[in-house]
This record gives C-alpha cells, sequence and structure tokens, in this order.
C-alpha cells in the first residue's frame, strides 16, 4: 500500500489561509458602515407632561384644619 504524500500540503494550506484572508479584507473593505451617531441635544427631547403645565397645592395631613 503506497505511502500518503504530505510535502505538499503545507504550501496548499497556507495558500488556502492567505486566500479567504485577502477575500475577507476585500468584502470588509466594500461594506458601508453607518456613521457613528450624533448626540441629541436634552432640551430637544424635554416632554410637555400636563402636571408641569399647572400649579397644584399639596396639603400636608397636619395642616388641614382640625374638626
Amino acid at each position: 500500500m503506497p505511502q500518503l504524500d504530505t510535502s505538499t500540503w503545507f504550501i496548499t494550506v497556507l495558500s488556502a489561509t492567505i486566500t479567504l484572508f485577502i477575500l475577507m479584507q476585500l468584502k470588509i473593505s466594500l461594506h458601508n458602515f453607518p456613521q457613528t451617531p450624533l448626540m441629541k441635544s436634552l432640551e430637544l427631547m424635554k416632554t410637555n407632561n400636563p402636571w408641569e403645565s399647572k400649579w397644584t397645592k399639596i396639603y400636608s395631613p397636619l395642616s388641614l384644619p382640625q374638626q
């Protein structure tokens, strides 16, 4: 039974690895990545709540008239 010749395996695996690396680099370099998001101003994000527009008085139970 003849022996398996493994003398060319190193160059085959090395060339395949280099080829896959180059192909992946080309694929990634052609991909369009989104821009970095910008911070929004906190003043623009403020919402108007109904309880902020009117004044309400809060009574403490101790300040109520005694009966």
